[in-house]
């Protein structure tokens, strides 16, 4: 049997689709409940072929929550920092939560994952918050930091708690009393 050299760009191509589909699939259903074998089959690919990309499926999550900052984030501005707020709390982000933000969807597992992911996802955090404190309301940066913080925090709890509510109309009210908490124009 002959096997064919794989190029490059074919590896960061597989590469790519292994973190998307992990990504997809542990939003949706946690770190805990998805196996390898569903990540490489939804990604199009043979289970034996993710040792080749990654040694274990922690060193998978740690990648994947360092992957999906890439390109994900908009650039926060005071003119636009109301839009992301709407949009975050938004149902159309509380009922899909495979395609979501990754705090609000795996924060609370997410706490008590190893030290590595913990640290990547701070490192996210600590991104989010610079982003959210440069379109900030303050008089000074320590003032625009904790606002910047409050926003961010009260955003990724409103959306655990409306995803939380079994009924739509406790939901939907969370995600409005969050929205309107954060007081944007």
């Amino acid at each position: 049997m002959q096997h064919m050299k794989v190029s490059r760009e074919q590896v960061v191509e597989n590469r790519r689709r292994i973190l998307d589909a992990a990504a997809q699939l542990f939003r949706k259903r946690g770190f805990d409940n998805v196996t390898v074998a569903e990540i490489m089959s939804a990604a199009g690919l043979t289970h034996g072929g993710f040792y080749g990309h990654f040694d274990s499926k922690e060193a998978l999550i740690n990648a994947v929550m360092g992957h999906e900052q890439t390109g994900r984030r908009t650039r926060l501005t005071p003119e636009n920092v109301a839009h992301y707020a709407d949009g975050y709390l938004s149902s159309q982000h509380r009922d899909n939560i495979s395609v979501s933000c990754e705090f609000s969807a795996l924060g609370t597992e997410a706490a008590r994952i190893s030290p590595e992911v913990r640290h990547t996802l701070t490192a996210t955090l600590r991104k989010q918050i610079e982003a959210f404190t440069a379109a900030a309301e303050g008089a000074t940066p320590q003032e625009r930091r904790r606002n910047a913080i409050a926003a961010v925090s009260t955003m990724v709890g409103g959306m655990v708690l409306a995803r939380i509510a079994s009924d739509d109309p406790l939901s939907d009210e969370i995600l409005l009393a969050a929205r309107d908490s954060l007081a944007l124009e």
